[in-house]
């Protein structure tokens, strides 16, 4: 889908409560039930976490292929990492004008509020956190926004072009509620009458200001959703992406590397339970 953002810092909001009952997180897995925002999209390669009767999952997935076309390839290490080459794409192809930050991967999530189906509850019913990392070192410079409650800045109201539906909606079956002001009502309709949202970004939709992206960058970027009952967490995966430096490299990543990464993804999941901060995420 395609959503050209401009975020500033101020979106920067958040955070996070109480931890939440541990939850095993299961790699390379599908997510319920199916993706619902293209046709012929595959599942699977997500890395999710299942908690409290809701689902989160995140992949990142091959954006632009020789014929700047998408495929299935997800890249996954089997282990919450994926690996792409870094670079343009292979026509120069920007969803701005002689862009040079658009990444040849893209990052994807779902978020499913009733996964097992009992509990009813949808997705108004919660609040979110989604953090992307625009630090292409060993350092984070997260960019954090709810996806489903905060004012989207390209229509300056609380209403996305997210694929929504519940755990019938099958492949590419998702309702996108496409932008504009006049749409806020049939927006807010569908995060009260379902419990799925998923959606496909690019690094590019939300480069500038505080959050710049360079899509010739080596470096490592991590992304991390949580979901919020009230000021619980009841739900958190995440994931990192390399961008490395050829492809024969994607089955050579340094082992040093790859377990600072792992070191900063335990690191930042022991200082959020060790928070105890006041101020929660933004709610519609």
């Amino acid at each position: 889908m395609r959503l050209l953002l401009r975020f500033t810092a101020a979106l920067g909001v958040v955070v996070a409560m109480t931890a939440p009952a541990h939850a095993v997180t299961t790699y390379d897995a599908d997510v319920t039930p199916d993706i619902l925002f293209g046709n012929g999209v595959d599942n699977g390669a997500f890395t999710v976490d299942t908690a409290n009767g809701v689902e989160l999952g995140l992949r990142a997935k091959l954006r632009f292929d020789d014929n700047n076309q998408a495929q299935n390839i997800f890249n996954s290490n089997g282990d919450g990492t994926y690996s792409y080459e870094a670079g343009l794409p292979p026509t120069g192809f920007g969803f701005a004008a002689g862009s040079t930050s658009t990444a040849v991967w893209s990052f994807e999530w779902s978020i499913n509020t009733d996964v097992d189906g009992t509990s009813g509850q949808v997705l108004s019913d919660l609040t979110y956190q989604l953090q992307i990392d625009f630090d292409p070192s060993a350092g984070t410079n997260f960019l954090t926004f709810d996806p489903i409650n905060s004012v989207n800045p390209e229509t300056s109201t609380v209403q996305w072009d997210h694929a929504i539906g519940n755990n019938s909606t099958p492949n590419g079956g998702g309702a996108s509620i496409s932008n504009g002001a006049s749409n806020v009502a049939g927006y807010n309709t569908a995060i009260t009458n379902n419990n799925v949202a998923q959606n496909s970004w690019n690094m590019e939709f939300f480069d500038g200001g505080s959050f710049p992206f360079d899509g010739r960058s080596r470096g490592i970027y991590e992304f991390v959703l949580t979901a919020f009952d009230g000021g619980t967490q009841v739900a958190q995966t995440s994931m990192t992406v390399y961008s490395t430096p050829e492809p024969s490299s994607l089955a050579l990543l340094s082992l040093g590397v790859v377990g600072l990464a792992g070191a900063r993804r335990r690191q930042r999941r022991r200082n959020a339970a060790a928070e105890d901060q006041t101020d929660a995420p933004a709610e519609a």
